[in-house]
Order: C-alpha cells, then sequence, then structure tokens
C-alpha cells in the first residue's frame, strides 16, 4: 500500500522571515516618529486648547507606540529605529501641517493631520497584510485600532470645524465617550 502522508503538505501561510518582521516593525516606528512630530507641530500651531491638548496626546501615544515597536525589534535582533527621516516625513504626509501652522488655521492643521493619519492607517493596514508572529501581529493590531480611532476622532473634528463657524471643541457633542481626548490613552 501506498503512503500518501509523505506527499502532502499543509497550505498554512509561510511566515515572514525575522528580516522582514524587523523591517516591517522599522517602517511602522518611522510612521509613529512622523505621527509624534506632526501632532506635537500641530499641537504647537493651534489656538484651540483642547485640540492643542488632544495633539499632545496623540504625539504621547505614537511615542509610546515607537517604544513598544522598538522593543519588539530589539527582542528579534535587530536595531530598531530611533527618529523619523525627511525622507519618511515628506512620503507620509506630515510636511505640510508646517504650512498650514503658519496660517494658525485650525480647519487646515486639522485637515493636514487627517492627512498624516490616512497614510499610518494604510502603514499598519500593509503590516497586518504580512504573516507577522502572532505576539507581532497582536501589538500591531491593537496599535492600528488606536490609529483608526485617532483618525476618526481627527476627521470628525476636521468635519465639525468645516460645518460650523463656531468653536465645535466647546460644543455639548465633545462629551461623549467617542469624541473626548481620553481616546488617545484609552487603551492603557
Amino acid at each position: 500500500m501506498e503512503n500518501n502522508y509523505d506527499n502532502t503538505t499543509a497550505n498554512y501561510p509561510e511566515s515572514a522571515s525575522n528580516d522582514d518582521v524587523i523591517s516591517t516593525l522599522n517602517n511602522l516606528i518611522e510612521t509613529c516618529k512622523d505621527g509624534q512630530e506632526g501632532f506635537q507641530q500641530a499641537a504647537e500651531g493651534v489656538q484651540n486648547s483642547q485640540l492643542k491638548t488632544l495633539f499632545y496626546e496623540f504625539g504621547q501615544q505614537r511615542a509610546q507606540f515607537a517604544g513598544e515597536l522598538q522593543a519588539l525589534v530589539r527582542e528579534l535582533g535587530g536595531d530598531p529605529e530611533t527618529s523619523a527621516s525627511t525622507a519618511g516625513a515628506l512620503h507620509r504626509g506630515w510636511i505640510n501641517i508646517k504650512s498650514a501652522i503658519t496660517g494658525q488655521d485650525d480647519s487646515a492643521i486639522l485637515n493636514e493631520c487627517e492627512r498624516g493619519e490616512d497614510v499610518a492607517k494604510n502603514a499598519y493596514k500593509d503590516a497586518l497584510e504580512e504573516n507577522l508572529p502572532a505576539n507581532v501581529s497582536s501589538i500591531v493590531q491593537e496599535q492600528y485600532s488606536a490609529v483608526q480611532a485617532a483618525h476618526d476622532q481627527v476627521r470628525a473634528l476636521r468635519d465639525s470645524f468645516d460645518n460650523t463657524t463656531d468653536d465645535p471643541m466647546t460644543d455639548d457633542s465633545m462629551t461623549d465617550d467617542n469624541t473626548t481626548s481620553s481616546t488617545a490613552t484609552n487603551r492603557y
């Protein structure tokens, strides 16, 4: 009798190589560093104190995310990225924040923040499409969820600024759980 077991192979997706995982994580670290710098610039450029606080919180969140990812890279035996590059900032969409800040236009700054968040969301989506180890994938998924929430909050604020001449940050709608500044830190 012929043994067919030797000829069968499982159709499991092939794991990404260690170098590929490190490269993916380093790309996310750069994305987080770019976001950290972009939110810092945005916080310094807005007039609204609640937006300023929110942007500082999002900047701190991205610094924390970068630190978590750097620790993973070290665990994998790699050298983690430690800063954002000018080329990375250009590519990731944060560079236009400077021109928005120059005009001190909160709506324009929100628009640029959303653009930067679009790039961050896409970077996380791309990373999640790779076959990352379970522990890495779990952290990346958790961070992606927080990035998505930040994006949605920035977009909602931008839309409310675009649709009103009043300051939407003083509106009572800012008190529900989906739009408070605690979103930036609610995962800890």
